[in-house]
């Protein structure tokens, strides 16, 4: 392995100095091994494609009545705070806090008949993001990999220089980083590439500046000191690639190595990071909070060659209070999600990138009084009613598939389950849901033992 030691050891939002930051280029900085995985798709092991997929993971569990399934005619203990509003597609309806998405909806397919039967928000947030039964409230540690992590194993970055699975801010899952969004026996090399791990966790209405990402810290600090480390770096950079190449180490190295050295040493991630170099027009398409911001960094990483970006919108737990809880949340992701979708298309990006917007379960059809100290309307946990909005990634928009009852309290159409959800992202990104990888005790485990992508989709 090349080991290259070079500046102080200051230390990057994954808490890695840039000395072991180069050292661990051929261990999967960023959550791939790059060698391996270009000798994989060399050999045809691994189909690769340009597909990305941007996951908006909505934390804590929203309510498909207050977004996706609205039932407008349903008793008023059931339907809510909340109308339904006609979208730009004949026939198909959303909550009316979400006005941006009702104009975009003939990009969107509306899943409403996801269930998985569990109210543990352990459970179901593992369920949703891996596509098995798991880990549980009584037993947390994850047990399958992460979607994100099969995506860096398999297909690792669609362009060098970049990570494969990033999560932004961070990735997580019910205040556990990376909570079930990780790689358990895949190994930690394929565990998202958290920008920020000291400001995360933010609220919709999080007022504060969102700062930099850390990672940008060694190659835009002003400070003298970590400026002359920075000239230090760059200039050690410079002096080894010339180097390697006068002395023909590089070209006796396999190629593939030399791709991941061209990752570890290139600026393709730094520019894709820079949310400041955006067009502030469009930036205040997204919103200036915390998830307008990071849908659009999200953006900015997949145009640059990430294949898998999460990004976290959490807070979403509304026992009380449904109308004031939900409410407040919901046009932040409305304006994010509308401007990334009117983003990709402009861009022609839309075909190849698939969104989706996402919790761990639904909420009770019924509303209840309140919760102790808090005698507000809310709703609690519930697992038999998942909406989940994808859009993009080559996947036919404006339908809804699936249906509930007159009360959003289970599916009567076309019940599915997390892992046909996760398949339909699998076939999109070209991976094999039949691969098998070794858990810890050596037994090969495919990717999904059930589950089929959604036909009506494609």
């Amino acid at each position: 392995m090349l080991q290259i030691q070079n500046g102080s050891p200051a230390r990057n939002c994954q808490g890695m100095s840039r000395r072991s930051a180069i050292k661990a280029g051929f261990l999967g900085l960023a959550g791939l091994s790059t060698a391996d995985l270009l000798r994989m798709q060399a050999q045809g092991a691994a189909t690769k494609r340009d597909t990305a997929v941007i996951l908006i993971w909505l934390d804590g569990g929203p309510s498909q009545l207050e977004t996706y399934d609205p039932k407008p005619d349903a008793p008023s203990d059931y339907r809510g705070p909340y109308d339904a509003i006609a979208t730009s597609v004949p026939g198909i309806y959303i909550s009316d806090i979400l006005p941006l998405h009702a104009q975009h909806a003939d990009k969107m397919a509306f899943v409403r008949s996801v269930h998985h039967g569990t109210g543990d928000h352990f459970a179901g947030a593992h369920w949703m993001l891996t596509g098995r039964f798991g880990s549980t409230s009584v037993s947390l540690p994850q047990k399958y990999p992460s979607v994100g992590s099969y995506v860096a194993r398999v297909r690792g970055a669609n362009q060098p220089g970049v990570p494969a699975y990033v999560g932004l801010p961070a990735a997580q899952s019910v205040y556990l980083f990376p909570g079930y969004q990780g790689a358990a026996y895949l190994g930690q090399s394929f565990n998202p590439f958290d920008v920020n791990r000291e400001q995360c966790y933010l609220p919709a209405n999080y007022t504060s500046p969102i700062s930099a990402p850390k990672c940008l810290d060694n190659f835009t600090s002003t400070e003298p000191a970590q400026a002359a480390g920075r000239v230090d770096l760059l200039t050690g950079l410079d002096t080894i690639k010339r180097n390697l190449d006068q002395s023909g180490t590089m070209d006796a190295m396999d190629r593939y190595q030399q791709e991941a050295v061209s990752m570890i040493l290139g600026g393709r991630a730094r520019e894709a990071f820079n949310v400041e170099k955006e067009d502030p027009r469009i930036a205040d398409k997204y919103g200036r909070g915390p998830w307008g911001r990071y849908t659009l960094m999200a953006r900015r990483l997949v145009e640059a060659g990430v294949t898998f970006v999460t990004v976290d919108m959490p807070h979403w737990d509304d026992h009380s209070n449904i109308k004031e809880g939900h409410g407040y949340k919901l046009p932040h992701v409305d304006r994010a999600v509308s401007a990334l979708l009117e983003d990709l298309h402009t861009r022609d990006l839309l075909d190849r990138v698939l969104v989706m917007v996402m919790g761990e379960f639904g909420r009770t059809p019924r509303i209840n009084t309140g919760q102790p100290g808090i005698p507000i309307p809310g709703r609690d946990h519930w697992g038999d009613a998942i909406s989940v909005l994808m859009a993009g990634g080559g996947l036919k928009g404006g339908q809804v598939v699936g249906k509930t009852t007159s009360k959003a309290e289970h599916p009567v159409e076309r019940p599915l389950k997390p892992a046909d959800i996760l398949a339909t992202a699998y076939r999109v990104l070209g991976i094999d849901q039949a691969l098998a990888f070794k858990d810890h005790a050596g037994r090969p485990i495919p990717i999904l033992d059930e589950g089929k992508p959604i036909e009506e989709l494609f």
